[in-house]
């Protein structure tokens, strides 16, 4: 959740037209390299890594990979719902025609789409996104389901109860764990208006977590970060946000947006966060793995 669209990007473009003057071999011979050769040896290295780009689902899902690997990233586009209603814009920057290379020239706030929202977000003196500590960007992954409730309550929150009764099933969460609510929301992700449950702030209904229970996660389990299937840490009909003010203030992080939390919620995961360490970050973007 982003009350103040925070990012933008810059281009660095150089005159491309000016090297094809000095030396069209060069351009050629880069060209062809670019389009043949570079591609094959990157398709290559991907393939060692691990599958191709994994099938999208339905709601934007990722399915499973073939190497144990579950995608919890929505896809970024320029239609995905923001707490502001500032959308995402893109533009050809370069292009195969005319450059011979392809790029695009984004415009975006830092927390759209999948994102993280750094402590300092809301939290003076609290850890910018690069100055987390690396080691807080990987742990044991946590879904606590209250899909059922938020069926009923479209501002349903996670509870202690909630917290407890996983941990009666499960075992004790553990620490330095990300804990995400599953509430069934990230179905809903390809309709912006149910999606946040209303056309604009302070009208949006969606699940979150209760200060409580971020508070408890933080000061009895040691968590390194929580995570919702939703645009916001703090349920839709919140207008003071106690998580992003409080938990935020510990000096771990939220991650908003979360995919695909229904595919991982049996099995145990390691979670890994990558998030672009950019200069004096509020969040920013991310890809959410399960391992």
């Amino acid at each position: 959740m982003c009350l103040a669209e925070t990012m933008r990007t810059a281009p660095h473009r150089h005159n491309v037209g000016e090297l094809h003057a000095h030396d069209e071999k060069v351009d050629v011979d880069r060209r062809a390299f670019l389009r043949g050769g570079a591609v094959a040896a990157a398709g290559a290295a991907f393939t060692v890594v691990g599958p191709a780009a994994p099938a999208v689902a339905a709601g934007g899902r990722r399915r499973k990979g073939h190497r144990g690997v579950i995608d919890l990233t929505h896809r970024f586009t320029t239609e995905f719902p923001t707490f502001t209603n500032l959308p995402a814009t893109r533009e050809p920057l370069e292009t195969y025609e005319e450059d011979g290379y392809y790029t695009q020239f984004w415009t975006f706030g830092e927390h759209t789409a999948t994102h993280m929202d750094a402590p300092g977000h809301f939290a003076p003196g609290q850890p910018l996104v690069d100055e987390l500590d690396p080691d807080s960007l990987v742990g044991p992954l946590v879904v606590i389901d209250i899909s059922r409730k938020a069926q009923r309550n479209p501002n349903a929150t996670v509870t202690v109860d909630d917290l407890r009764r996983y941990e009666r099933r499960h075992g004790r969460i553990p620490r330095k764990s990300l804990v995400c609510m599953d509430s069934g929301w990230a179905d809903k992700v390809n309709d912006p208006l149910a999606f946040k449950g209303g056309a604009e702030f302070p009208d949006y209904n969606f699940p979150g977590f209760g200060i409580d229970a971020a508070m408890w996660l933080a000061e009895r389990r040691d968590v390194i970060g929580i995570g919702v299937d939703t645009i916001s840490l703090d349920p839709g009909n919140s207008e003071t946000f106690p998580v992003h003010v409080e938990y935020l203030a510990t000096g771990r992080y939220g991650i908003e947006g979360v995919a695909n939390l229904g595919a991982a919620k049996h099995r145990r995961a390691l979670a890994v966060v990558g998030v672009v360490p950019w200069q004096d970050g509020s969040g920013g973007p991310c890809r959410l793995i399960a391992l």
